[in-house]
């Protein structure tokens, strides 16, 4: 019996430990305004490991490439669907 007790206040001593830290994170920022980001439909490969990343919204038609492996990664083509 005493080790269920001790197994309930350890469990609820963590319970409540873990909920202390998700709300000192705060609210969740506000999605941006509708129009803000543009669709766009492009694929860039990393030249030194061969990554590839899939962009499919950006602030701009012809956004800067992303960077990866610390250099800037190279426009392979555009994503046709």
């Amino acid at each position: 019996m005493l080790k269920l007790v001790v197994c309930v206040i350890v469990f609820v001593v963590v319970l409540r430990i873990g909920s202390g830290m998700v709300r000192a994170l705060g609210p969740l920022p506000p999605p941006p305004p509708p129009g803000e980001l543009r669709k766009v439909n492009l694929r860039f490969r990393c030249s030194i490991c061969g990554t590839e990343v899939r962009m499919t919204s950006a602030p701009d038609e012809m956004p800067e490439p992303p960077r990866h492996c610390l250099e800037d990664m190279q426009l392979v083509a555009p994503v046709i669907e």
